[in-house]
């Protein structure tokens, strides 16, 4: 089984899930902040982190975002969090999460996560080489604002957590898609592949979205 590092200031957290998975026959080590996961990934090197985002010292988007750009992030990590913004959900994906976990945490929701993050846990080595690939992109912005990466749209802005369900998805998706046109520099062949989606679907969804595809550098 495998050894996973849970990272909470709240003990009961900790407490629970310190339970199910060890009941799950895992390994599991604790930390209440910041320092205690960072001696704890140094010296134990867990085969998985559920990282809390909401911590008193520094928070879990920092930490993970500084094993990043030290070459650090080794192993897969879930955030986790009661409050999380779809625009922090951006970040700690873009950063190097594999997954979200919200509070309060359903049992089969906790153990399906896990699985999945130890399923899909590449090599070590090879983990390694791809975030040290992309630690030159990522150290552009020296803070690491989603809306000032130079490789994101400038208004990729997900300030609408309040909005209806809708309106929140839709701002969501076309948020997506720019970024995905932008990235892959409008090549719409490729967007394609990256999102999933016919290009007859992608254009149409496309237009649906309001997104001017002319305005991007074409294929």
């Amino acid at each position: 089984m495998a050894s996973i590092l849970i990272v909470d200031d709240e003990m009961g957290i900790r407490e629970l899930l310190n339970e199910i998975l060890t009941d799950e026959g895992h390994s599991v080590i604790s930390a209440q902040n910041a320092q205690e996961a960072r001696n704890a990934r140094d010296n134990l090197e867990p085969d998985l982190v559920l990282l809390d985002i909401w911590m008193p010292d520094v928070d879990g988007v920092t930490l993970l975002k500084e094993w990043s750009l030290s070459g650090q992030l080794t192993m897969p990590v879930v955030m986790m969090s009661g409050h999380a913004t779809i625009d922090t959900a951006v970040e700690a994906t873009r950063i190097g999460a594999v997954n979200f976990l919200e509070k309060p945490i359903a049992l089969q929701k906790l153990l399906k996560t896990v699985e999945q993050a130890l399923e899909k846990s590449p090599p070590k080595e090879l983990f390694q080489s791809e975030i040290k690939q992309d630690v030159p992109a990522i150290q552009k912005s020296e803070e690491f604002e989603v809306t000032e990466s130079k490789t994101m749209p400038s208004h990729f802005n997900l300030a609408y957590i309040d909005l209806p369900l809708r309106e929140a998805r839709d701002l969501f998706e076309k948020a997506y898609f720019e970024y995905h046109l932008e990235h892959l520099g409008g090549n719409m062949t490729k967007v394609a592949d990256k999102t999933g989606l016919e290009r007859t679907h992608l254009y149409r969804k496309l237009k649906t979205l309001g997104i001017d595809v002319s305005s991007y550098k074409g294929d």
